[in-house]
């Protein structure tokens, strides 16, 4: 079972709010089953009653991991009569196994088509996007022992194992994915679009811009979703049902903000993109707001200098700028968080808010151990609002040696593992979504 630190790095999109583990129910072995390689070379994609295999993957705090497989039978099995010992996963440890009436996975089982076997994400083959790992979710399954249908009939032990035809990504495939035409110059802006589910134009709705860092940058669309929890968090069901929202994440091709506070094109771009978007939907034009870390904090800040009158409020996480540049924001109302081991970003944001307040904003600041749980971290957030009740300011520095995990080094550890921490915290995107 992971670790509370642990799961703060690897929190999964589906989760955040809770930030809980479900139980290991029915663990069908103590590690992973092996020969992963091999079971994929002779697998097949249906067997006598199996008709598929569906891999489903969750966006956790660095990565999106394969979480569970879901098998679908041509009869209803009774949930009653399954155990974890009916089914392995090649190279992968089920921790969980129920029946659904639907292909997704469930709090409590039911009789119907579908068994899931939720799957350990720190298997060391679970990951299917990371920053040095880019592969398609995979599950190879075999029924080792009897299934017993609802009408009673018993469906004998897979002969070959199935290998998966479909994926399912969690949140992820919530979002659309369009191309802005950029009428002043002409460039191209690919972007995600995240639509509430129960959208109504009659109804004026909120819209969260959420910005990659540099380390996402390329054509591909889905990598600002899947690296981290910087969008999906704000479009995850929990989040959803409190505060329905757009969410837009573009995705950049090519850098948009840089150490010597210079910017491209492309955030002027993302500007005039959140325009059209109001001409095309029933947007609240008094409540978009912006997030990013890094890069994408830096154009925030850029974004929030240059157009001072877009966002209602911005949460800025581990990024920096020309504290010179910086005093038309001093009215604005935004949520920092930086870590004390962050060699850029800390002292740069230490200075940012010097000049914040010399200029008539009002700061609260804190610091905050990164390895709290869920409970403590609300308890932090209830503490800085209470304490700064006028401030438009509030200015989080997770402690020393509090983010980085154990056997990280180097010197941007500091920087790259605060994102997945500030952005579970539901208390800081509840914030937000409230100004």
């Amino acid at each position: 079972m992971p670790s509370r630190r642990d799961f703060l790095a690897l929190a999964p999109a589906a989760a955040i709010g809770a930030m809980t583990l479900l139980p290991a129910i029915g663990r069908a072995q103590s590690g992973p089953a092996p020969g992963g390689v091999q079971a994929i070379n002779s697998s097949v994609f249906y067997g006598a009653h199996i008709k598929s295999v569906t891999a489903v993957t969750e966006v956790f705090g660095r990565s999106q991991r394969t979480t569970a497989a879901i098998v679908e039978y041509d009869a209803p099995v009774g949930n009653d009569a399954v155990g974890a010992d009916v089914w392995a996963v090649a190279g992968r440890t089920i921790t969980r196994t129920y029946v659904n009436d639907r292909a997704e996975k469930a709090a409590q089982g039911r009789d119907g088509r579908f068994v899931v076997l939720e799957l350990d994400p720190e298997d060391e083959g679970a990951v299917t996007y990371a920053p040095d790992i880019e592969k398609p979710g995979t599950v190879v399954v075999s029924q080792v022992a009897s299934v017993r249908t609802v009408s009673g009939e018993t469906y004998a032990p897979t002969e070959t194992a199935i290998i998966n035809t479909r994926q399912a990504n969690l949140i992820v495939d919530d979002f659309q994915q369009l191309r802005f035409a950029d009428p002043e110059t002409g460039l191209a802006l690919t972007y995600n679009l995240y639509v509430p589910k129960d959208y109504d134009r009659s109804k004026s709705y909120p819209l969260v811009l959420f910005m990659h860092d540099a380390g996402v940058t390329g054509t591909n669309p889905l990598r600002t979703l899947q690296q981290g929890l910087g969008a999906v968090s704000f479009a995850s069901p929990e989040d959803q049902a409190k505060h329905p929202a757009f969410v837009l994440a573009p995705q950049y091709p090519v850098a948009i903000a840089n150490d010597a506070s210079q910017i491209s094109d492309y955030v002027d771009v993302t500007a005039r993109l959140i325009r059209d978007l109001a001409t095309r939907y029933s947007l609240d034009e008094n409540r978009f707001y912006t997030t990013g870390q890094s890069g994408g904090c830096m154009a925030s800040i850029a974004l929030n200098i240059k157009y001072p009158d877009l966002f209602a409020a911005s949460l800025l996480v581990a990024g920096q700028w020309n504290p010179a540049q910086v005093a038309p924001m001093a009215r604005h109302k935004l949520w920092i968080i930086v870590s004390q081991d962050d060699g850029k970003a800390y002292p740069g944001m230490n200075a940012i808010t010097d000049v914040l307040e010399k200029n008539g904003g009002k700061v609260t600041r804190a610091v905050w151990d990164g390895r709290s749980d869920a409970a403590g971290f609300q308890t932090a957030v209830d503490t800085m609002l209470k304490d700064g009740p006028e401030s438009n300011v509030h200015y989080v520095a997770f402690a020393k040696g509090t983010v980085i995990p154990e056997g990280e080094d180097g010197g941007g550890a500091g920087h790259v593992w605060t994102w997945p921490i500030a952005y579970a915290i539901p208390g800081v995107r509840a914030w937000l979504l409230r100004q």
